[in-house]
């Protein structure tokens, strides 16, 4: 290893088309979350032109974009998310995108069987040419759980027996016995994800110990932090990946942004991101870049300025520095 060379910079795992184009390793890749449209004033987006926009951002050479996995729209937690099940919304984008990597932000495992979910999102991967990324996460709705009768409290046991349920289940006549279900060499799984795996990402702490979180998945999904705060947390899961021996992971993190029209706007709150303007902006994604995010996907909720516009600034003014070739 050369004196330029330290464990973050070595290139991660090769997965699949989706994996490969996304993560790489000491740069910042760009995506959005879906749906692509302002929604701002109620919980329930109007789905306008989602496969178009979807479209649109692969045309314009966003890396993924990203669903997400909510079941029951919840007062509570004042978002339904893109409304249609996951899984079979990645099924219609498969077959109306080509290279832009389909990504889920993310699966709940404790409300749904991790045979059904193995199933759906190798299926998803087959479709769409290996372009599936599959996040996966405990869950923080509790209204959710007596409609499925699964104890919320119980969700940190049921993700890790989920989770390893899934791993299992992309072996050739798997074996495998825990408290999620058994099966014992006699049938086997199909389709198989397109590369024998799919990519796995930890959302959070998923109720798991940081020792268990830097032991497993293929990357980690954390929430926007402040700079300092940020940079800490990753440099903590990093290191403790080093002390064991695993190889570099990547980093994905989600931020919302209100883009504004004045180029210079400096950065203001808003839930889980910024009203910001895009030199600002690029400065906030390089410093990202910096401390050791791989990946941003940009959900533009809250976002004032029209959608189509907003995305072809962004694609303007930021994806030349942050857009990557995939990664053989």
């Amino acid at each position: 290893m050369s004196s330029a060379t330290t464990p973050e910079t070595v290139e991660f795992q090769s997965i699949n088309r989706g994996y490969n184009s996304v993560f790489h390793a000491n740069r910042l890749s760009l995506g959005l979350v879906v749906p692509i449209e302002n929604y701002s004033d109620g919980p329930v987006p109007e789905m306008h032109r989602h496969i178009e926009r979807v479209q649109l951002a692969e045309a314009l050479g966003f890396s993924a974009v990203w669903l997400r996995d909510v079941p029951f729209n919840v007062p509570a937690f004042g978002d339904a998310g893109q409304t249609y099940d996951p899984f079979v919304y990645l099924g219609m984008l498969s077959g109306m995108t080509e290279r832009i990597a389909l990504g889920v932000a993310s699966i709940i495992l404790p409300l749904r069987h991790p045979a059904h979910v193995a199933k759906a999102a190798a299926t998803a991967d087959v479709l769409s040419g290996g372009r599936q990324i599959l996040g996966v996460a405990s869950g923080d709705r509790p209204e959710e759980s007596p409609a499925i009768n699964a104890p919320f409290v119980d969700r940190g046991a049921s993700f890790r027996e989920s989770y390893r349920y899934i791993r299992k289940m992309s072996d050739p006549w798997p074996r495998f016995d825990n408290q999620r279900g058994r099966v014992t060499g006699e049938m086997d799984m199909l389709p198989k994800p397109v590369s024998g795996r799919l990519p796995l990402l930890i959302t959070g702490s998923s109720q798991q110990s940081p020792e268990w979180l830097a032991a497993h998945g293929d990357g980690w999904m954390t929430y926007p932090r402040p700079a300092e705060s940020q940079a800490r947390v990753i440099q903590d899961w990093r290191q403790r990946m080093r002390t064991i021996g695993r190889p570099n992971q990547p980093v994905l993190q989600p931020l919302y942004i209100d883009l504004t029209e004045s180029p210079d706007t400096p950065p203001t709150p808003i839930h889980l991101g910024l009203r910001i303007g895009i030199n600002p902006l690029r400065e906030y994604l390089r410093s990202r870049q910096e401390m050791g995010v791989n990946h941003i996907a940009l959900n533009l909720r809250f976002n004032r300025a029209d959608i189509e516009t907003t995305l072809k600034q962004i694609a303007d003014e930021l994806l030349p520095e942050f857009q990557h070739e995939e990664r053989t």
